[in-house]
């Protein structure tokens, strides 16, 4: 199995292909019953861009680390796709649908990471 830093690493790799922006890392591992290791957040201005980014983090991670999602939900409308990678959770947002869940306040006592987005 990848080490799951690495495997961050290659989702955010996957996410900034398809120019996805506001990139997160939520480090839940001091998080006591906390579901995964690392929640990876992200936004992409449509359906379509979400869909994208979704594809792209798909193969991106098999490629480079020869992992598969154990699970991806969402897709069929793609305002928020959530991919399971055990270690690692991604949620791919449209901007509406990420303010109104707003992830992050729910791990506030967690350490977060904001990427800065590509050019």
């Amino acid at each position: 199995m990848v080490k799951t830093k690495e495997l961050v690493q290659t989702i955010v790799k996957g996410i900034q292909e398809k120019k996805g922006s506001g990139i997160v890392v939520t480090d839940l591992r001091t998080i006591e019953g906390s579901i995964c290791q690392y929640f990876v957040i992200c936004q992409g201005n449509s359906p379509q861009q979400v869909e994208a980014i979704t594809d792209s983090v798909e193969e991106t991670v098999r490629v480079d680390t020869g992992e598969k999602p154990v699970r991806i939900a969402g897709r069929e409308n793609a305002t928020w796709v959530a991919m399971d990678y055990t270690d690692a959770m991604v949620h791919i947002f449209v901007p509406d649908a990420r303010s109104y869940y707003n992830l992050e306040a729910l791990w506030e006592d967690a350490q977060t990471e904001r990427i800065p987005d590509l050019d």
